[in-house]
């Protein structure tokens, strides 16, 4: 399946039209992710770009199944980072109200509800591709590969600056920290850069100070939050910077990094390591991909939530692209018939070039999309893209040795079952 996306590649340029005939009833899409808490800004940023796209959808007359068109509507949940109200959640927007498609951010608040929206045979889109395994075949990871493409930016790095041959990392032990955790540790040693310090800390727990000073106290050239939350990278950054450290930063994510350039200093920042753009780089106007015009989503996204742009604004939203395009292919929702049309062609067009269906060699199904992802760092003040990495040339390089280290901290697929 290839191709661009008629509604977001035409809505936003006013060339759209509304079809008022034939309207049947609606189609319901899920949303279950952390609107409030440590994760918020993993769900809620997520939830708004989701509403950008139901908007243009049905703008454009909704979707196109049997000849009908159906309006679209995203039912919210807030997950918290509570399973139970997780679990509720499900219950709810499967039985009471139909959703046929749901989004999650995945981890924790997925993992007791799985088993059930397999049974009910519910498609379900998660940004965690850890989530997989061969006893969900109606889970997919279709729009981000967490925390596979934190290897790019470690990969670049060695490059670029080769003098650094010390990190020091710290993660939480959580379902996003320990599978990041293993993804750096074998994405440094396969670059030859040596861990002299580890920190793993409870989701929950604050102290960063203490954290850092930690971490400072092997000397390490390099700096790596792995995927912490939002509030814990902004609290180890400020770390940093209070205890006068000068040298490299990896992270994941720097969600709002402007107001950490505020509360450290332009020059502080300058160099920061991650993974997520801004939709308005430069360097994606250069390449096609299948969810069109960044540029003018960035614009819509900043118009109407203003601030509150992060790694997930647009990935909930390239989930619904993908399945969009499926559900006109397969010509109606049913969730086996949308799966086979998402993986008909084996290859997609997704947000960041071309990928293929895989991962069975770490989750146990072909689940997830593999494809190249962005380095990105901050330059003047501004997160700029300097590459695009390719995931599945380094799991060729180096499969077995991240493997190795998912065991280590019992992060296989077969271990997170037990």
């Amino acid at each position: 399946m290839s191709g661009g996306s008629f509604a977001l590649n035409l809505a936003v340029s006013g060339r759209l039209r509304r079809f008022d005939i034939g309207v049947a009833e609606p189609v319901r899409i899920g949303f279950l992710a952390p609107l409030s808490g440590p994760a918020q800004s993993w769900g809620l940023p997520g939830a708004m770009g989701c509403r950008i796209w139901v908007d243009w959808i049905n703008h454009a007359g909704g979707l196109f199944i049997g000849g009908r068109r159906h309006p679209v509507e995203l039912v919210e949940v807030d997950s918290g980072a509570d399973p139970v109200q997780a679990v509720r959640g499900a219950r709810w927007l499967v039985q009471d109200q139909g959703v046929r498609f749901l989004l999650t951010l995945g981890g924790d608040t997925l993992r007791p509800v799985v088993r059930y929206l397999t049974d009910q045979k519910i498609l379900t889109a998660t940004l965690l591709p850890s989530d997989l395994s061969p006893d969900t075949p109606y889970l997919i990871a279709p729009s981000e590969i967490h925390p596979l493409y934190n290897v790019t930016a470690v990969e670049w790095l060695a490059a670029a600056r080769p003098g650094l041959r010390r990190v020091a990392l710290c993660s939480q032990m959580d379902a996003l920290g320990l599978p990041s955790l293993a993804t750096y540790r074998a994405a440094f040693a396969a670059a030859g850069i040596a861990a002299v310090h580890e920190v793993r800390y409870r989701p929950d727990e604050t102290g960063a100070e203490a954290m850092v000073a930690a971490m400072l106290a092997p000397g390490p050239d390099i700096l790596c939050w792995c995927t912490s939350y939002e509030p814990m990278v902004h609290a180890l950054t400020e770390a940093a910077h209070q205890a006068g450290f000068r040298g490299q930063i990896v992270s994941c994510t720097a969600d709002n990094y402007p107001r950490l350039i505020a509360r450290t200093s332009q020059a502080f920042m300058e160099g920061f390591l991650f993974q997520f753009p801004d939709f308005d780089d430069p360097a994606l106007r250069e390449r096609a991909f299948f969810f069109n015009r960044p540029a003018a989503f960035w614009q819509e996204y900043n118009r109407r939530f203003p601030g509150s742009w992060s790694a997930v604004s647009w990935e909930y939203v390239a989930a619904l692209d993908l399945w969009h395009s499926a559900v006109e292919s397969a010509g109606g929702i049913a969730p086996v018939s949308v799966l086979a049309a998402m993986k008909r062609s084996g290859r997609v067009e997704t947000v960041f070039g071309e990928a293929d269906w895989g991962g069975q060699d770490l989750f146990g199904i072909d689940n997830a999309l593999i494809g190249d992802w962005p380095v990105v760092r901050i330059e003047g003040g501004k997160a700029r893209i300097v590459a695009f990495g390719s995931i599945r040339g380094w799991l060729a390089r180096n499969g077995d040795r991240l493997r190795a280290e998912m065991r280590g901290l019992g992060q296989m697929w077969h271990q997170r079952q037990r």
